[in-house]
C-alpha cells in the first residue's frame, strides 16, 4: 500500500512540473481576421471586367508551411459562398486579379479563408460590410 501511495505522489508531482518542460513554440496562438480593401462597398462591377481583389489580414502565430488563402464569392448577401474565385495562394497572398463573372446581383459578398493542414483548419472571414454589385451585361 505504501508503494502505491508513493507512486501516486510521484506521478502527481511529475504532472504538475511537466508543463514547464513542454515545448509550446509550435502551438497555435493568435486569431485570424481579414478586411477586404477592394472591391469596395457599393462598387458596381461589370461581367468580364478584371478587378484586383485585395485585403489586409492578421494571421495567427503559427508555422505557415502548409497554409493557404482562398476567396469565395456569395451572390445572396453572404448566406452561401458557393464560388471559389481565387487561385491557390500561400499564406502571404493578399491580392489577385479576378475576372467578374456574368452573375448579376446587388448583394455580392466575399469570404476570405485562411487555413493550414492539419492544425488550423478553415478560418472564415466573410465581408458583409463590403457588399458590392455585379451589373447585368
Amino acid at each position: 500500500m505504501k508503494i502505491r501511495g508513493s507512486v501516486l505522489i510521484m506521478v502527481a508531482i511529475a504532472l504538475s512540473v511537466a508543463p514547464q518542460f513542454v515545448n509550446t513554440s509550435s502551438a497555435q496562438t493568435g486569431v485570424y481576421s481579414a478586411k477586404l480593401i477592394s472591391p469596395t462597398v457599393g462598387q458596381v462591377l461589370h461581367p468580364g471586367q478584371i478587378v484586383t481583389v485585395q485585403w489586409k489580414a492578421r494571421l495567427p502565430h503559427i508555422d505557415f508551411g502548409a497554409c493557404e488563402m482562398e476567396v469565395f464569392l456569395s451572390l445572396d448577401g453572404g448566406r452561401t459562398f458557393p464560388m471559389l474565385i481565387s487561385p491557390w495562394m500561400n499564406a502571404s497572398g493578399r491580392s489577385f486579379d479576378w475576372t467578374v463573372p456574368n452573375e448579376p446581383t446587388n448583394a455580392a459578398v466575399m469570404d476570405i479563408h485562411f487555413g493550414c493542414e492539419p492544425g488550423y483548419l478553415g478560418s472564415y472571414a466573410p465581408q458583409p460590410a463590403s457588399t458590392f454589385v455585379i451589373a447585368r451585361q
